[in-house]
């Protein structure tokens, strides 16, 4: 909407000091010639902001300019800094309001307070977009118009018609009755009932969406946390199941558990290693979890899942045994 975008170049040129058109049209992903437009509608109504000719000219406002557009607290102002800095709301397609809200919450602070502002979004890193092996750390695209139509009908409480790919499926089209959104690790999921049963939608495979006219059939109030963590567990228990018993290097039981569904015995081996009782999604989680950890775990059994090991290696042996 052209008000906020108003409200945000105004916040620019207070908390920054002297701007190019170049860069107010990239801040506010908008054309130079709409921000020139901007500023023009800025003086009409009376906002000192003015041009400053040459190579390292722009535009700014002159001193002493204030707006008072919330009553935050420093604290509360500071909070929402630190709130603000996490990616979830890119997963919801809010990243541009997040960044004209982060704005507002600066403008909020007493003078003496904004460096230390600043200061706090600069020792803050909370989900780089690489870890600590340089490995990229994949999130996923959702057209903006699909997760604005599913977020709509989630807040207006409202049907929703979504055209829907199951993994390994078609496209097709359902209606539900949208419960609530919920972000992990970069990755949308759109919580709802469909025919008074619980399903949970990944957002990145919705390809288009429609809010529909009639009420969602749903409670009034949502625990979502509570929600969550019941469908996860009911996830984790379907399926076609592995378990897996395995001795495992100790130094290495981590890497193992934290891939698992559940853990279902642990204890010492006389060898020293551990003896671990897993379970996994299907064949293919297994064999991949397994194969992660090479000579610093062994499987004892499903004797296919051992098998099935020493012939993967043993193809990546005669692979690699002679001359390249």
């Amino acid at each position: 909407m052209r008000a906020d975008r108003l409200v945000s170049l105004v916040l620019l040129l207070r908390q920054r000091g002297r701007l190019s058109a170049t860069t107010l049209a990239r801040e506010l992903e908008v054309s130079t010639r709409t921000v020139l437009r901007d500023i023009e509608a800025l003086s009409a109504a009376g906002v000192p902001v003015h041009a400053e000719r040459g190579r390292h000219g722009g535009f700014a406002l002159l001193p002493g300019f204030r707006t008072e557009l919330t009553g935050l607290s420093h604290d509360e102002a500071l909070a929402l800094l630190v709130a603000g800095s996490r990616r979830g709301a890119q997963a919801f397609g809010l990243g541009s309001a997040l960044a004209s809200a982060m704005l507002k919450v600066v403008d909020a602070l007493p003078e003496s307070h904004r460096g230390a502002a600043a200061g706090v979004a600069e020792r803050l890193l909370i989900d780089p977009e690489t870890d600590l092996l340089s490995r990229r750390v994949a999130a996923e695209e959702v057209p903006d118009a699909v997760v604005a139509e599913v977020r709509r009908a989630v807040f207006a409480g409202r049907r929703l018609r979504i055209r829907y790919a199951a993994a390994g499926g078609a496209p097709r089209w359902r209606t539900v009755d949208p419960v609530g959104l919920v972000t992990v690790r970069d990755v949308g999921y759109l919580l709802a009932t469909r025919s008074g049963a619980d399903r949970t939608y990944r957002l990145s495979r919705i390809s288009a969406a429609e809010e529909l006219g009639e009420p969602a059939r749903r409670p009034d109030r949502v625990d979502l946390d509570r929600a969550w963590r019941e469908r996860g567990a009911r996830f984790r228990a379907g399926g076609d199941q592995v378990v897996v018993l395995a001795l495992v290097d100790p130094a290495r039981r981590e890497d193992l558990v934290g891939t698992a569904l559940a853990v279902h015995a642990e204890g010492a081996d006389p060898d020293g290693r551990l003896r671990l009782e897993v379970a996994f999604q299907d064949a293919r989680h297994a064999e991949w979890a397994l194969w992660q950890l090479a000579t610093h775990a062994e499987v004892l059994a499903p004797r296919w899942l051992r098998a099935s090991l020493r012939d993967r290696a043993a193809a990546i042996a005669t692979r690699y045994g002679g001359s390249p």
